[in-house]
């Protein structure tokens, strides 16, 4: 038999939507710069730069921060399990959830390398304690939580208390993001003893006396980069850098200093030592003391705007150009009060659904699907790049709450395929991708069997692109492509429901290619009937094996089926039993959908014994040169037609609505 293949990626006709991102200086209403002295933004970039998962500056150097990247991802909300993996030798990324209170009082959870740590949206505190890494501690970032509440009452000087929000002894490698530090007595954030390429950004350091300190070594070692950080109600601190290499601040926020008429030790940033400090871009509004050098020290200072400061103003020496290190973006110092205010601290969109990314962070689809715990009970986005992934997936029932999403910018550019049959592991084994969770959508995805059955004579040749016995799963611009079977939604048992919408992508494939027991509603669709050479018979679209108990099956609705197949030489479908089962009774309903010449005058034919006349098929309102109304086209009426629309289908008992969420 000669078999004529396709794998066009054919569209639906319905355009992506690209969302315009504005300026953020525009986005906030930013008047014109009110102070002199402001030096003129570097090359614009758009406010979504704010949330990437990526480290900048320092941290970026030498390797770069991946943090916990690659390795399992956890969810804790007690100290224990915290403490647990925060210490493990393996990477984790640990999200922590609602407020952990440290016991006893000023505990400080050890970190081991290669890990992140990360509050799942704005409400993850740390209360009463915080995190130290000890010497040797590499690859760690911190970022979208509180730590407060180490100060005690009436020790304004903490000289005998030593309870840091976060401690670095000879670490390396680390990135402190959107961190709101509070009440911490010692320092908020102390980076001792030669630590190296570090980055602190975007934290709200808030009611404190020894704020940030850098050094406590006589080596000049340190590189770190402190950017887009808000110091209020603090005093001393904000930071002091003692023997860095380099230090670079730049678009900082310091205002309503507190002061108890200290001359010396109320300050804003000091370069001390031998340090090399490049201050650029930043706001001081009612600080003692903004910047100052030691004599050894240098520091330079350009761009930055001044409001009711007084003391010292010093700047000497050229430290360093920070550009021959790395790339950055400056914001306009006038800009700086309301940026920081906004986007300093905890935010929720960062704290949102964890994002694992392939091949960056995961070589495969499935170490990707591999690391999202057991019993997941939050959102996570598996992220993969434009390629070819040669693999076979599986999403156990256990691993729910997950979203495949390719990041090109067609569903074309990121294909899973694999070229399995039947004959070897079963119609189940064949499947390239299989999802027995529920609550699992994929999108701008092509999933793909290329097992060539005209290359091979086998008794197994149903080759599955894609199995769900999930509930609720969706597919939005997805493409499924193979020629026997090739999508199957079904369910865990007969009786058991599952629901699967697609919307605005593509079906492929010969035989029986769209069956299952579960109710499926393809909508705003490309069907695509593959001829198989024959002049009489090329295939089945659907073989629905829907339960006798359960009113929807199939809907197929506002879409468009085309094929290359001769005229009159495909079926509409056929009533599947497996097995025999005389309880599943095919339910298939095709409305408002194109259909091609090559669909049968008589679409629907039997199976296995089973007749299709006591299956529930009909047809609704389709148009087309396929299209017609005989007496072996049963119609629905337009009174059931009304109980018969994608919201009947996929309503449940959850009142589920994927059709209606924005994406």
């Amino acid at each position: 038999m000669t078999h004529f293949r396709s794998k066009r990626l054919s569209r639906p006709g319905h355009g992506k939507v690209v969302a315009a991102v504005l300026g953020l200086v525009a986005a906030l209403s930013l008047g014109a710069i009110g102070d002199a002295h402001a030096a003129p933004p570097s090359r614009a970039m758009p406010a979504a730069d704010r949330w990437t998962d990526r480290p900048h500056g320092f941290a970026s150097l030498a390797g770069g921060t991946s943090g916990g990247a690659g390795g399992k991802v956890v969810t804790v909300t007690d100290q224990a399990a915290l403490a647990k993996y925060a210490a493990a030798e393996e990477p984790y990324v640990i999200r922590v959830k609602g407020a952990v209170e440290m016991d006893p009082f000023g505990t400080e959870i050890p970190v081991a390398s290669d890990k992140t740590i990360i509050g799942v949206s704005d409400t993850a505190e740390i209360v009463h304690g915080g995190f130290t890494l000890d010497p040797g501690t590499h690859n760690v970032i911190i970022r979208n939580l509180t730590i407060r509440d180490t100060a005690i009452e009436g020790n304004w000087d903490c000289k005998d208390t030593d309870y840091d929000g976060i401690r670095l002894d000879t670490a390396h490698h680390v990135w402190i993001d959107h961190i709101r530090f509070s009440r911490i007595c010692d320092g908020q954030l102390d980076i001792r003893k030669d630590s190296e390429y570090v980055t602190v950004s975007y934290n709200r350091f808030t009611n404190n006396n020894k704020t940030f300190g850098i050094g406590w070594t006589p080596n000049v070692k340190t590189q770190i980069t402190v950017d887009h950080n808000w110091f209020t109600g603090t005093k001393q601190r904000n930071p002091s850098a003692d023997n860095c290499a380099y230090a670079h601040l730049y678009n900082n926020y310091l205002s309503s200093q507190l002061s108890d008429g200290d001359p010396v030790w109320t300050y804003g940033n000091w370069s001390r030592g031998r340090t090399k400090m490049v201050i650029e871009n930043s706001f001081y509004d009612g600080v003692q003391h903004p910047y100052q050098a030691d004599a050894t020290a240098e520091l330079v200072q350009r761009g930055s705007i001044l409001r009711n400061t007084t003391g010292r103003h010093d700047a000497w020496g050229t430290a360093f150009d920070p550009r021959e290190f790395y790339a950055y973006r400056l914001d306009p110092a006038a800009a700086v009060p309301a940026l920081v205010k906004r986007f300093s601290g905890p935010q929720k969109r960062i704290g949102g659904p964890a994002v694992l990314n392939v091949p960056a962070d995961y070589p495969t689809v499935q170490s990707a699907v591999d690391a999202v715990p057991d019993g997941n009970d939050t959102p996570v986005t598996i992220a993969v790049a434009p390629g070819t992934y040669r693999e076979k997936v599986y999403i156990p029932a256990s691993k729910p709450h997950l979203l495949l999403r390719g990041t090109g910018h067609d569903r074309s550019d990121t294909v899973v395929v694999f070229d399995t049959p039947a004959e070897y592991g079963g119609s189940t084994g064949s499947a390239t991708v299989r999802i027995a969770a529920n609550d699992v959508t994929a999108r701008n995805l092509t999933f793909s069997n290329d097992f060539d059955e005209a290359a091979h004579e086998l008794k197994g040749e149903q080759a599955l692109a894609m199995k769900t016995t999930g509930d609720r799963i969706v597919f939005e611009d997805t493409a499924f492509l193979g020629n026997q079977d090739t999508l199957m939604t079904d369910s865990p048992k007969l009786t058991t429901l599952s629901r699967v919408y697609v919307r605005d992508s593509y079906i492929e494939g010969d035989v029986d290619f769209v069956y299952g027991r579960a109710t499926t509603v393809i909508e705003r669709s490309v069907i695509r009937a593959l001829s198989r050479g024959s002049d009489t018979n090329n295939g089945y679209i659907t073989a629905a094996s829907t339960w006798k108990g359960n009113p929807y099956g199939f809907l197929i609705t506002k879409s468009k089926i085309v094929s290359d197949a001769p005229a009159g030489t495909f079926h509409l479908g056929r009533p599947w039993h497996p097995g025999g089962e005389p309880d599943a009774i095919a339910q298939v309903l095709i409305r408002d959908t194109q259909l091609p010449a090559a669909v049968k005058s008589s679409p629907w034919t039997d199976m296995s014994g089973f007749s299709w006349k006591d299956a529930r098929f009909t047809e609704y309102r389709n148009h087309g040169a396929g299209a017609g109304v005989t007496a072996d086209r049963p119609q629905m009426s337009d009174a059931t037609a009304r109980t018969h629309t994608v919201a009947h289908y996929l309503k449940g008992t959850d009142d589920w609505a994927p059709y209606a969420r924005n994406h």
